[in-house]
């Protein structure tokens, strides 16, 4: 499974600054108002030819210290128990406070690697204001500047020489692996029970009952696969921390170490800021994707007219991706569970199809004639051969061309449309990709 790094220090230090600066993007609001960040971000880091997770443990809503210093508990016990390397911000132009030192008593505890990281030295005269923090006793603070990207560098590298050794996998590559994924209390667990015939997972009305993930082969009525869980059991008392961040880093490492991933969505509850969450997590990792609208047998209108309104729905808040198929079940009433496995069986034989080169260009180039891409300055974009890449976990499709930097994104989901039109890749991503011939 991948690597999680957790970014964890108390409001206004410039953790979602520094997760902007990581991941390249500005997707985390920055503001100078403490507690600005609610929702926990995710986001990719790509760093000397690794690739891991980052997780912005986010920030609170200002009512009072008390509150602070409990939210904070929460967030580093989670860190500690869930990330592979814990980023602790601190401020350096401020210097330290108690509740950082909280933090850090806290983290001292942990035998997972903690990185110290000083922020806001934005220039030479701080670099001397992190002496202070040698006394939290979690090694040499690493000096940087999330805002203007200085230092940020040598931190990626210690991120990166930090990452645990990759024990062998005890599951088989060749077999297909099927993640169930969904928000807290959607019946993920309870649909695995009802495949696997048996109370094999703790199911509570409380959301958060499962922790870990769990491989479980299913070997019967024809169908061989693992199926991923965002598993494990836990007690019902000590279902208290944050459910919202449980339910997203549990879904990066159950999709992470999934071929096609089964989101769940309560019947009931109609689609969720959460369930989008979690979506964007399986775009992001290119997984296939099969939608499981469970608890169906409590909705009361169950006509065409109520079914096709749901899937509208549920398309229009997924899009620009549409193409995957929707199954109405109950994991109670173990209706069309079946169904969800044959969805997530084909989903998967349509990520491993090869289509031949030959069948490739005869069917595209003609579309490619009718349609061309549209000019630039003038200039005419010829596509010329295409071809599909073997070995590949995402069907992948290169088209060779005079100008590929010309082809815009419009123009490439016209030919993923097209190619989708001739030939049955539902609920798989495609990639496609220009090259200069």
């Amino acid at each position: 499974m991948g690597n999680i790094v957790a970014i964890v220090g108390r409001p206004n230090v410039g953790k979602s600054t520094l997760f902007n600066r990581l991941t390249k993007s500005r997707k985390a609001i920055v503001n100078e108002v403490a507690g600005t960040t609610r929702d926990r971000q995710y986001g990719k880091v790509e760093w000397c030819g690794q690739e891991f997770s980052i997780i912005d443990t986010g920030g609170w809503v200002v009512n009072s210290d008390d509150i602070f210093e409990e939210e904070i508990n929460k967030q580093v016990a989670i860190a500690i128990e869930e990330a592979d390397v814990i980023l602790f911000v601190v401020d350096a132009m401020h210097g330290g406070t108690d509740l950082d030192d909280h933090v850090a008593s806290i983290l001292r505890k942990t035998k997972k690697p903690v990185i110290l990281v000083a922020n806001k030295v934005d220039s030479n005269e701080w670099q001397y204001a992190a002496a202070e923090f040698y006394s939290f006793g979690l090694g040499d603070p690493y000096t940087l500047s999330a805002i203007n990207g200085s230092g940020t560098g040598d931190l990626l590298d210690d991120i990166v020489a930090r990452f645990p050794k990759k024990e062998e996998e005890t599951v088989e590559d060749d077999i297909p692996r099927f993640a169930v994924v969904g928000r807290p209390n959607a019946g993920k667990s309870s649909i695995i029970n009802a495949f696997i015939g048996e109370d094999r997972y703790i199911v509570t009305d409380i959301a958060g009952t499962t922790r870990d993930s769990v491989f479980t082969r299913y070997n019967k009525f024809g169908f061989d696969f693992y199926l991923v869980d965002t598993a494990g059991i836990r007690k019902k008392g000590k279902v208290t921390e944050d459910i919202e961040y449980y339910s997203v880093i549990r879904s990066i490492r159950a999709i992470e170490s999934a071929d096609v991933c089964i989101l769940m969505i309560d019947a009931t509850r109609g689609i969720e800021s959460q369930d989008l969450n979690i979506f964007s997590l399986i775009q992001k990792n290119k997984k296939g994707l099969v939608v499981c609208v469970n608890k169906w047998d409590l909705v009361e209108d169950k006509s065409n007219k109520a079914i096709k309104e749901f899937e509208s729905a549920i398309r229009e808040r997924f899009a620009p991706f549409v193409d995957f198929p929707i199954v109405y079940a109950s994991a109670l009433t173990k209706q069309r569970i079946f169904k969800v496995l044959e969805s997530a069986a084909e989903v998967y034989q349509n990520r491993m199809m090869r289509i031949p080169t030959a069948k490739l260009n005869e069917e595209m180039l003609s579309v490619i004639e009718n349609y061309p891409p549209p000019a630039h300055k003038g200039k005419y974009v010829k596509i010329k051969y295409v071809t599909q890449l073997k070995d590949t976990v995402v069907p992948t499709f290169i088209f060779f061309c005079n100008l590929p930097q010309w082809v815009k994104e419009p123009y490439k989901r016209f030919l993923e449309n097209k190619i989708r039109s001739k030939w049955n890749f539902r609920g798989t991503p495609i990639n496609i990709f220009m090259r200069e011939k």
